[in-house]
């Protein structure tokens, strides 16, 4: 069971999540830092103003903005020979409205880039993940108007512009499967509904949000077309969040709402953007939700010829789903679902499932048969930091060893299988709590969950454990 020799090993963030500088060098306030924060037990909430007395951990986050060299060193010590991160839409197009971009972000990123290939890492770009301009939403009710498209476009054609001979890699959006849930709406979707409040309480109109799917979906099929004219070299993948779903029993309702399951969640988005096209189960789905698509002329053919060259996906847990509501239910990636007896599960009740990554990617390759990167997974953990300063995460360093050894079975059962970037690998600020307490990486930031520390940098156990998988091109797991 040998991955292949060209395999991608490297590390995951998100901009909003760990750049920090969110008012420096002319970025614009994004709607992730609009979030306050939560907890395990009390959501964020989503404000139009920074008010007085809450605190929003986005803006500081892990302050990459400030240790992007120690930060990208420690990655190339690490032996990453790729880096998943994402360009933040607002240091481009503050408000997102502008004619001319902003040289100053601009600038940024070809720094980074620079750093990145000194150290003979590859970017793995996030084009828009979670970060929408807060403009666009207070202007357009985000991706619910049209007028994002172009918006979008001209954003691609910038970056794609600047940074064609720095990026091979791109992803057009995350997670854009997060619109098919009410959460989606202001996280992926910009999307501000009155009377919403509570991140994970939102006002929801699912003709609306199905809507501005749509616009996205349209977006992105562009942007391909697009990348491939200013270099057809360009590597451009969608991004799925994959919540797999296991039937409770074998009752065949059980059956019946698991297959519905995967349809509506992990498949919808997955098959407009690879095979081009909305799939059979889709009217029905409309329908169910009321929704009446407005199609404008060309869509289906823009949906057509945008498909992606490689299909990419988090992947975190599984949940069981089942027909009777009496069912217990446990947390997870994006959802919540029906506890699976046979699974432990982590401090936040993400059951853990290697098995289940190896399904996932079996059931992906036979349905798209186009090159799969797993560029999400991880423990979301409290790390203890000894007063040496050493972290002790053997917890960490079980999962992820169970679950390399689960994408090394997909690769030995066929499946092309590229690459490898576990979230957060150094820590990072929650999307769905916004707290720094729930840690994944594998480098510890002496910051809490206000923003207080000294923000410095230390390997973790984890740290050296990778530094070998990586070396051994996974064959040494020990």
């Amino acid at each position: 069971m040998s991955l292949r020799k060209d395999f991608l090993w490297g590390g995951a963030t998100a901009a909003n999540q760990f750049e920090g500088g969110w008012d420096e060098g002319g970025k614009g306030p994004s709607g992730a830092d609009m979030l306050t924060n939560g907890s395990f037990s009390s959501p964020r909430l989503i404000t139009k103003t920074w008010e007085e007395g809450l605190y929003y951990p986005n803006h500081i986050a892990s302050d990459f903005y400030h240790h992007h060299a120690e930060d990208i060193a420690l990655m190339g010590e690490m032996g990453f020979n790729v880096f998943r991160m994402s360009i933040a839409w607002t240091r481009i197009f503050p408000t997102g409205v502008e004619e001319e971009p902003n040289e100053e972000g601009l600038a940024f990123y070809d720094q980074i880039f620079d750093e990145l290939h000194e150290q003979g890492i590859e970017p793995l770009v996030t084009i828009s993940h979670y970060e929408l301009p807060f403009y666009l939403t207070e202007k357009y009710n985000g991706w619910a108007d049209r007028a994002l498209i172009d918006l979008y476009v001209k954003y691609c054609r910038v970056i794609f512009n600047r940074y064609r001979d720095k990026v091979k890699y791109w992803l057009t959006f995350n997670e854009i499967n997060c619109g098919t849930m009410p959460l989606g709406n202001f996280l992926s979707l910009g999307i501000l509904n009155k009377g919403t409040r509570e991140f994970t309480d939102q006002a929801d109109i699912p003709a609306l949000r199905y809507q501005a799917l749509h616009h996205q979906f349209v977006a992105s099929a562009k942007a391909v077309q697009l990348g491939h004219e200013i270099n057809p070299d360009f590597q451009i993948g969608c991004m799925i969040a994959f919540m797999p779903a296991y039937p409770r029993t074998c009752h065949p309702k059980d059956m019946l709402k698991m297959q519905r399951h995967w349809q509506n969640l992990n498949y919808y988005c997955g098959d407009v953007q690879v095979r081009g096209a909305y799939p059979f189960f889709a009217a029905q789905l409309w329908k169910e939700n009321g929704v009446t698509l407005a199609v404008e002329p060309g869509d289906m053919e823009t949906l057509r010829k945008g498909t992606v060259d490689f299909y990419s996906f988090s992947y975190y847990m599984t949940n069981c789903v089942s027909h009777e509501d009496s069912q217990s239910k446990v947390g997870g990636n994006l959802i919540a679902g029906v506890a699976n007896p046979y699974l432990e599960a982590s401090a936040w009740g993400w059951q853990i499932d290697p098995d289940g990554l190896r399904y996932t990617l079996n059931e992906l390759y036979a349905r798209y048969q186009i090159p799969l990167m797993v560029v999400e997974n991880g423990l979301g953990a409290f790390d203890q930091k000894e007063a040496d300063g050493s972290v002790h995460d053997s917890y960490r360093i079980d999962y992820l060893r169970r679950h390399i050894e689960a994408m090394k079975e997909a690769a030995a059962d066929g499946v092309d299988l590229m690459g490898y970037t576990p979230w957060g690998c150094i820590d990072l600020t929650s999307a769905s709590t916004g707290e720094m307490a729930k840690r994944y990486g594998f480098v510890y930031v002496d910051s809490d969950d206000y923003g207080k520390g000294s923000f410095a940098r230390s390997r973790k156990d984890s740290f050296h454990w990778y530094k070998k998988v990586i070396a051994s091109n996974g064959e040494d797991l020990a």
